[in-house]
């Protein structure tokens, strides 16, 4: 069988230290269920003790909901050496598990708290009594515990000596700083194991140096039972170990199981994306935009010639399918591979024209999505949108001084031509009412935008296009559409313009 690895998510209390980050108590709730019951992590770290009375309402609600749900004993609270006061807190909010907050280093219990080792160890034993007699779980954070064993490892083997005589559960292992290099948590997390083997060790890594990932590697090949991470990597500074890459790199190189349901962390990710405003990178593994997406023509080619160019890291693992982007590298391979997904085929001489525009429009740094595809088709051929479906027929935009901004648009759906009249907070928010005023009495369902994006090419002046892209969803599917023009509202309708028609097919 193999190793089974106990996963701890601190996002809602180690990640909640991102600065900039508050997450509302809905959020929190929102965010427990989806880590506990979408995700399966094995324990949810959501807030420290004491901070204030609304971080008291949230724990309550949140232990209120895990009661019920069987999940009480996977909900834990940083706590402090402070007698029974983070124990009456804990149990009062309705937890039953304290992570216990102790200093790891010699530095630490001597500059920070002006106590010699031997009063620090006192300090925690009376806590860990009363935990005991009030019926609350102990884990002990080893605060420092990676400047701890470069610089006094002959204190952190005394208190983990006379802690391991302690009911606690768990010793968790903190590399507070982010210091560490992989050969330094392998060596370290080692000696902890070896001398203490009877002792269940978590590792906690952060990401001062990058290294937080390869740390993870590294505690987990020497030994440990458990690891700590975050949602999208976030945490103080540099962040935490994101879970997404944890979840790959103990999958696939340490092959170690975990209890964690692969499929659903794309999704999760992009709600704490959302909750927390912290802009999940493109290029991050498992969960970037672009992470599953070919941009050469030599891989799309590759791909068909038995997948000659894709890892064990197969986007349907975690919810995601492979895309083929369109620019200035694309062969007829990344092409076709999009519009074999569209159900649109080509003849050689089409294919070459349509290839050559592609690259034309990348070189000029213009985005090229599967949804333009048919657009850009039309235009190589010859062929303009007269089939389309909806045109615009006109449309005029105002902005007055002390005045809300207004529209007017006129469409043609169907051969039958529409005009309305909206305001908005905006000149594209009161183009987006006056259409869907038109789409409302004809009972046609509109989709709901995500995101939108403006863009400027490097080095644009005040007359350079705008590109808009815009994502929505629609029936459960998301797509972008995007338009480009001087005009950044300009650039928006026809990106909009080009939604309207994809989702009358769809």
């Amino acid at each position: 069988m193999n190793r089974h690895i106990e996963i701890m998510d601190t996002t809602l209390r180690d990640g909640e230290q991102t600065s900039g980050v508050s997450f509302a108590p809905q959020e929190k709730m929102s965010i427990v269920r989806l880590l506990l019951e979408d995700l399966n992590v094995d324990r949810v770290e959501i807030a420290s003790a004491r901070v204030s009375e609304g971080e008291y309402e949230s724990v309550k609600m949140i232990a209120d909901w895990a009661r019920k749900r069987g999940h009480i004993q996977k909900i834990e609270v940083l706590g402090f050496i402070d007698g029974r006061e983070s124990l009456h807190w804990i149990r009062n909010a309705g937890c039953c598990v304290i992570n216990l907050l102790c200093k790891g280093s010699y530095k630490h219990v001597t500059q920070q708290l002006r106590k010699t080792p031997g009063q620090h160890l006192e300090d925690i034993v009376k806590v860990v009594s009363n935990a005991q007699d009030m019926g609350i779980e102990v884990n002990i954070y080893l605060e420092d515990w990676s400047n701890g064993m470069i610089h006094s490892p002959e204190y952190v083997f005394f208190l983990t000596d006379e802690l391991g005589k302690l009911p606690i559960r768990r010793f968790m292992l903190p590399d507070t700083l982010g210091i560490l290099t992989p050969m330094q948590t392998g060596d370290f997390c080692r000696q902890m194991i070896d001398r203490y083997p009877d002792l269940h060790f978590d590792f906690h890594a952060h990401n001062d140096y990058d290294l937080a990932v390869a740390n993870v590697l590294a505690a987990v090949n020497a030994g440990v039972n458990g690891i700590h991470s975050t949602i999208n990597g976030l945490g103080e500074r540099a962040g935490n170990a994101p879970l997404s890459s944890i979840l790959a790199v103990l999958h696939d190189q340490l092959k170690v199981d975990t209890n964690i349901r692969e499929m659903n962390i794309n999704r999760v990710s992009r709600v704490v994306e959302s909750y927390s405003g912290i802009r999940i990178p493109a290029n991050k593994p498992v969960i970037g935009e672009n992470v599953f997406t070919q941009c050469a023509g030599v891989h799309a080619d590759g791909d068909n010639k038995n997948n000659l160019y894709c890892n064990d890291l197969l986007p349907e693992r975690f919810g995601r399918t492979r895309e083929y982007a369109l620019g200035k590298t694309s062969g007829k391979a990344n092409i076709r591979k999009n519009l074999e997904a569209l159900g649109i085929e080509l003849d050689e001489a089409s294919m070459r024209k349509v290839t050559e525009r592609i690259i034309e429009l990348g070189d000029k740094k213009q985005l090229v999505t599967p949804e333009d595809l048919p657009y850009i088709i039309s235009d190589v051929l010859k062929q303009d949108l007269q089939n389309a479906k909806i045109k615009m027929l006109g449309y005029a935009l105002s902005v007055t001084k002390g005045l809300r901004p207004t529209a007017t648009v006129k469409i043609e759906i169907e051969g039958n031509v529409y005009q309305a009249t909206a305001a908005g907070d905006g000149q594209y928010n009161a183009f987006s009412k006056a259409l869907w005023k038109i789409y409302k009495p004809l009972n046609k369902p509109t989709p709901i935008l995500i995101n939108y994006v403006v863009t400027i090419p490097p080095g644009g002046q005040t007359d350079a296009l705008v590109q808009t892209t815009i994502s929505w969803n629609f029936k459960g599917k998301d797509f972008r559409t995007n338009g480009l023009d001087p005009d950044q509202t300009e650039a928006a309708i026809k990106a909009t313009m080009k939604m309207l028609n994809i989702i009358e097919d769809m």
